[in-house]
């Protein structure tokens, strides 16, 4: 079973951005030592908790700082941006990291409508447009766009030896037909998702349309799981980033992801209580083989070819240590 690493760059509580931004260097490297194959972070803007609004950035930063694990985005919020300009930068992330670059593609706005509205004229708009966004961005990466004048090329310089691997994300309908459509690969974000991945996963390899000769539909599933030695460790850790979304629900999460023992000083009313039970249910907290079992049961449910795992914790040592065990466990 391949294993990659999404992180979305939590800042704990009493924690700086810069030092979180620190630990999801960290967590790359720690992730390439164990084993796994892709490190993914997540674009977010003005949310208040999580620290890159720029992967390109960070992607650049580990990439000097690593040696063979792929590094990429998860995801590009294409809707802001010209593709000849995400182009650019992925291909010069390419150029400089030697077939290591991923570049994951999304249509989310990633933060508040204030930011949405300072990132980008007619986001809306823009994200109807997204299958001719998809289409310019492919073109420039494949170095084959040509302008309306049919003597006059345009490049996304620098052109790397390897482009970078595009890959659409998602959570609905949507994205898995216009995966299938384009002949993307395909990554269903199974933690954030309530639709039926199942059938969702099954459909895009039922249209898969292959974009170049002798590629296949490919799935990367995304889940959210918290390991440690025991269950019941394994949860009071979870409790942490269960807290911390109930308090970003209220707008009370800008102290970033609690500590254990400030979550359990946490007053839950039974509603709250409720939602956390519900939360959990789309959450994979267990020890080492609950969690080994339950990530083999999706692999086989969805037929997928890689599993990506989202883990938030208030201690990156919790955090790699749980990265650590399952894929010890895995290996075995």
């Amino acid at each position: 079973m391949r294993l990659s690493i999404l992180d979305q760059a939590p800042i704990a509580s009493g924690q700086t951005a810069r030092e979180a931004l620190l630990d999801s260097l960290r967590l790359a490297q720690a992730g390439e030592n164990l084993g796994y194959s892709r490190y993914w972070i997540a674009e977010h803007h003005d949310l208040s908790g999580l620290a890159c609004s720029a992967p390109e950035v960070m992607l650049s930063y580990i990439g000097a700082n690593t040696n063979h694990i792929r590094i990429g985005a998860g995801a590009v919020l294409l809707p802001h941006y010209k593709p000849y300009k995400v182009a650019e930068l992925y291909n010069m992330l390419a150029t400089l990291f030697h077939g290591r670059v991923d570049i994951g593609i999304g249509r989310a706005p990633g933060g508040s409508a204030e930011a949405t509205n300072a990132l980008s004229d007619n986001y809306l708009q823009q994200v109807w447009k997204l299958p001719e966004l998809v289409s310019d961005l492919l073109h420039f990466l494949d170095d084959d766009f040509v302008t309306d004048n049919e003597h006059a090329s345009l490049s996304a310089s620098p052109i790397p030896q390897i482009a970078p691997e595009p890959w659409l994300l998602g959570t609905g309908k949507k994205s898995a037909e216009l995966a299938a459509k384009v002949g993307l690969p395909y990554a269903f974000g199974q933690f954030m998702s309530q639709s039926d991945g199942v059938a969702l996963v099954k459909q895009y390899r039922d249209e898969f349309i292959p974009r170049k000769e002798g590629e296949r539909s490919q799935v990367i599933l995304t889940v959210s799981v918290i390991c440690a030695e025991s269950s019941e460790k394994a949860e009071e850790i979870a409790l942490s980033s269960l807290v911390w979304g109930l308090q970003r629900e209220k707008g009370k999460g800008q102290q970033g992801v609690p500590s254990i023992n400030e979550s359990k000083e946490y007053p839950l009313s039974e509603k709250e209580l409720h939602t956390i039970e519900n939360q959990k249910q789309n959450m994979i907290i267990g020890n080492p083989q609950e969690v080994a079992s339950e990530l083999r049961k999706l692999q086989a449910l969805y037929q997928a070819d890689e599993i990506m795992i989202v883990t938030i914790t208030n201690s990156i040592e919790d955090r790699i240590h749980s990265y650590e065990l399952i894929m010890g466990e895995i290996k075995k």
